[in-house]
Formats: structure tokens, C-alpha cells, sequence
């Protein structure tokens, strides 16, 4: 049986998508406008000073730590939020990993949200909203994981169906 090798161009196209999907995965989305001061970092911590405004922020895989004021919503993904003394917060606090610190009197006027980690409150800290934790690893295997297997999944579909598509026909002896 003669089994024909896979077409060069349609492995360069495999790799090259998936690059791409990596690249475009791992580019940080710092795109900040300068009314709102917004911040998005990836991979590197952010501290907003005791006397800074900012609009939202958002980290990737690093820490978020807060002694001023901030406009929105922080959001954490693979790292940890911590509110220091008078820190201010007018939106949502949400993250997912590592937990939240609410040093005394920090303020946050909308809802704390943990997936995967802890919320430590000091008494003199202010939470507007609902304070809600999804604690244990469970919920991150469930955020981060379920999303990779089905992108793998589809990943996987479509190198199958180039190959079936690309397979050399064999002809039938009798």
C-alpha cells in the first residue's frame, strides 16, 4: 500500500495558523485612551500611586496593586489584586487566581469576585456590592482549561480534515 507524504504547503498553512493564534494570544491589548488613562498590561506588575487616576485596568499573569483611584473595573487573570490603605475603586474587582487584599478603608463601590483564590478583608475596607469567591482550583481548571481542550479539539478537527482531503487515492485491487 502506498501511502503518500503529507503535502509541504498544507504543513507550512498548520504552522503558520498556529502561530498566528499564539501571537495574537499572547499580544498584550494595551490600547489606552488617553482620556481614561486606562492600563492592560501583560506579565508585569501594575501599581497605581496614592495619587494617580485611572480609568480601567487590566492585567495578565501579574499583580495589581492599588494605593489611588481608579475610574472602572480591575480585572486579574493568573495573578492577584491588593487595595492598599485608601485606596478607591468605583467598579467591579474581579480575579481570577491568585485572590484579593482589602487593606483598611479601601473602597470598592461594585462587587469583589475570586475564582481560585482567597479574599482577605480588613474590617475597615468597604465593599459595595456582593462580595462573592469561587474558591479552589476546580474553577480555574474549569475557566482556562475547558476553553485550551476545545481549542485543541477544533485544532485537531481541522488537521484531520486537510489530511483526509489531501490523501492520495489508492485504487482497489480485486
Amino acid at each position: 500500500m502506498h501511502r503518500s507524504a503529507p503535502l509541504p504547503h498544507v504543513t507550512v498553512v498548520c504552522a503558520l495558523f498556529i502561530a498566528g493564534a499564539v501571537v495574537f494570544a499572547l499580544t498584550p491589548f494595551a490600547v489606552a485612551q488617553a482620556d481614561t488613562h486606562d492600563r492592560t498590561h501583560f506579565g508585569n506588575d501594575i501599581n497605581i500611586g496614592p495619587n494617580e487616576n485611572v480609568g480601567d485596568v487590566t492585567c495578565f499573569f501579574c499583580t495589581v496593586r492599588v494605593r489611588g483611584h481608579v475610574a472602572s473595573d480591575v480585572t486579574v487573570f493568573g495573578g492577584s489584586i491588593i487595595l492598599e490603605d485608601e485606596a478607591e475603586v468605583n467598579g467591579d474587582v474581579t480575579d481570577f487566581g491568585s485572590g484579593v487584599r482589602l487593606d483598611k478603608n479601601s473602597k470598592v463601590a461594585g462587587d469583589v469576585t475570586t475564582f481560585g483564590g482567597p479574599v482577605r478583608r480588613d474590617p475597615a475596607s468597604s465593599v459595595g456590592g456582593d462580595l462573592t469567591t469561587f474558591h479552589g482550583s476546580g474553577w480555574l481548571v474549569l475557566i482556562f482549561g475547558l476553553p485550551l481542550v476545545i481549542f485543541g479539539a477544533i485544532i485537531a478537527l481541522i488537521v484531520w480534515a486537510i489530511r483526509r482531503l489531501t490523501r492520495a487515492s489508492v485504487p482497489v485491487t480485486a
